[in-house]
């Protein structure tokens, strides 16, 4: 009977472990490989916009890449630094890129449409040190994210404008950014490929 019990517990702590394995984590300071200075990260933005390098090749550049979202046909990318501030970073891609759209600060969260391009700047709520950065082409945002996500920071006028008309009352899209669908889950750590060294490194 007892060996019965032992066997029984051994088996419940292994489907434990699987289930915590196989949740998503979250991305700590500690996790973030040493990133450059933030003056040079400064001058790797700058340098790559007087070059007309593009705004996903940039941010790939700068900073760490912590894990991919895959979509149906494209995917985002998720990138961390605690080198600047959600202000300061919105600050100077702004000033070194030209934008098309730039929204309000709700929930400690910002995104900036580049051409062709969105960019996602949150606070990360579980280590007030770390920033997170998403970059997703206009096509997964357009397959993949939520309406009433995006409608949040954007009027639907313009996201009809960009994605067509009636998306937002055509679209399944539920995914809110940083590796969580439907308002639920957190963002899962992918292998980093961190270069650094400015735009064209090691491609």
């Amino acid at each position: 009977m007892c060996k019965r019990w032992v066997l029984c517990i051994g088996i419940l702590l292994l489907i434990l472990l699987a289930a915590c394995s196989s949740e998503d984590e979250t991305i700590m300071a500690a996790d973030i490989p040493e990133e450059p200075q933030k003056q040079e990260i400064k001058q790797i933005i700058e340098n790559a916009a007087n070059e007309n390098v593009e705004i996903d090749d940039v941010i790939e550049d700068a900073f760490p890449l912590m894990t991919t979202i895959e979509g149906d046909s494209s995917n985002s990318e998720v990138y961390a630094t605690t080198r600047f501030t959600l202000s300061e970073l919105s600050l100077l891609l702004s000033n070194a890129f030209q934008t098309e759209e730039i929204s309000e600060v709700k929930d400690d969260q910002q995104i900036i449409i580049f051409n062709d391009f969105f960019v996602t700047l949150r606070k990360n709520e579980a280590d007030q040190e770390v920033l997170l950065i998403e970059v997703a082409g206009e096509e997964f945002v357009r397959r993949n994210y939520s309406p009433s996500f995006l409608g949040t920071y954007f009027s639907i006028r313009l996201l009809d404008s960009m994605f067509g008309n009636n998306w937002n009352r055509s679209s399944n899209g539920d995914y809110s950014g940083m590796g969580s669908y439907g308002g639920s889950g957190g963002i899962g750590r992918g292998n980093t490929t961190f270069r650094g060294g400015g735009p064209g490194t090691g491609k």
